[in-house]
């Protein structure tokens, strides 16, 4: 099943989607979508009026999504493939970009986080839920499958955002919140 992690107790979605409080009409691009479970949360949060990109590489998991969206009567997921260096979406469009899961696998992600800067509204923000190191033979631990919660706040400062909220209350995860460093103007 494509969601089962995902919509697991652990994974504490109903509570990631309150801390995010998300309104109507907000556009949302979930980045490494899977199987889709948040990009159907926030397309119920967003409703009709906003929209959820559900971007991934795998256009098996866009087809699961598709199929998903459309059983649920939602018209407002769109889904997106892409490569994994490039994000193609309209400039300033959108509210929050979500990764769920998705850091630890990005390349250039300094670089990569620059180029998304221009997707955002000026008060958009960034979401990043990815693994924390884990226990000695952890499967997250073996395979790399982790970023320490201190090197995404530095390479996010170095893409040019900064810290906004961090939250605790995933047990194998943080969850933390970007928005765009303010740029001084000097004169």
């Amino acid at each position: 099943m494509f969601n089962k992690q995902a919509s697991g107790s652990k994974s504490k979605a109903g509570q990631i989607l309150e801390t995010l409080a998300l309104q109507p009409g907000q556009n949302i691009a979930d980045i490494g979508a899977g199987g889709g479970y948040f990009s159907i949360l926030f397309a119920g949060a967003v409703e009709r009026k906003g929209n959820v990109y559900a971007v991934d590489t795998n256009p098996e998991f866009l087809e699961f999504i598709r199929n998903s969206a459309e059983e649920k009567g939602l018209s407002n997921v769109k889904t997106v493939l892409t490569a994994e260096d490039k994000l193609t979406l309209p400039e300033k469009s959108l509210d929050l970009i979500f990764l769920r899961n998705v850091y630890h696998h990005l390349p250039n992600r300094v670089e990569y986080f620059r180029n998304l800067a221009g997707l955002l509204k000026p008060k958009g923000r960034i979401a990043i839920v990815d693994y924390k190191r884990s226990g000695l033979f952890s499967f997250h631990r073996i395979f790399g499958h982790y970023v320490h919660k201190e090197i995404i706040v530095k390479e996010m400062g170095e893409a040019g955002y900064g810290l906004k909220n961090d939250h605790n209350f995933l047990s194998d995860q943080s969850f933390t919140i970007f928005s765009r460093k303010k740029v001084q103007r000097r004169g």
